[in-house]
């Protein structure tokens, strides 16, 4: 059995410790808006947030975040900085085929907790493991930049 604190509720799973965060989520939960992408951390469409810092659940087996604080895209329009990235995403345009979002947002929402006023390069750097198939990086970049000075 393991005990997951998941967007403030604790969850116990019975299944096996070294099962990924993604799964958990996804298969016991029905928490479906963390995405699979290539299961190897790569491409960031997974990213959830452990104590506040963005993670890939993919790789990240439940034994290695039992105890901690999980947060997952389901969590972001109850969370100050969450929801004004939201807006600011709905605000640019920025999903197209939509599927990478949910990972986008958390990564960026980390950032901007982190990081009140962050630079392109800082957005460049925090995104940089966060892949769009259809290219709306510039969008993405604009929609950061509005959220921040919302939150100015």
């Amino acid at each position: 059995m393991t005990s997951l604190t998941i967007n403030n509720k604790v969850h116990t799973l019975d299944t096996d410790p070294n099962t990924p965060v993604l799964w958990a989520l996804r298969d016991s939960l029905g928490l479906t808006g963390t995405k699979f992408g290539c299961g190897q951390a790569l491409c960031g469409a997974c990213t959830v947030h452990v104590n506040g810092q963005a993670i890939r659940s993919c790789v990240t087996p439940i034994s290695a975040v039992a105890g901690q604080k999980i947060t997952t895209i389901e969590a972001m329009s109850g969370d100050k900085v969450g929801k004004v990235v939201q807006d600011a995403w709905i605000k640019h345009d920025v999903a197209q085929c939509g599927y990478c979002q949910s990972g986008q947002i958390m990564s960026a929402t980390a950032l901007l907790k982190s990081n009140k006023k962050p630079s392109d390069a800082d957005i460049d750097s925090a995104m940089a493991g966060n892949i769009c198939r259809c290219g709306t990086y510039v969008r993405i970049r604009a929609a950061i930049h509005d959220a921040a000075s919302h939150l100015a």
